[in-house]
């Protein structure tokens, strides 16, 4: 099983609010948790339409110039 496929099937069964929990426990702890943000991410971003992608384009682009060097 790849990497993708075990964080996939980890959180498959989740209800949304543990799906939220799963998100918020990940944001700011461990780096090890980095790949599986990523995981989700990827399904997010590939299923979401064209304005929705250009939405987080601009909210990622916005706090990456507000963002201290």
């Amino acid at each position: 099983m790849s990497l993708r496929e075990a964080i996939v099937h980890r959180v498959k069964d989740k209800k949304q609010e543990e799906l939220r929990d799963v998100i918020e426990d990940s944001i700011g702890n461990a780096e090890m948790t980095l790949p599986g943000l990523g995981v989700l991410f990827e399904m997010i971003w590939q299923h979401s339409a064209p304005e929705d992608q250009q939405k987080m384009v601009n909210i990622l682009h916005g706090q990456l110039q507000s963002s201290p060097s």
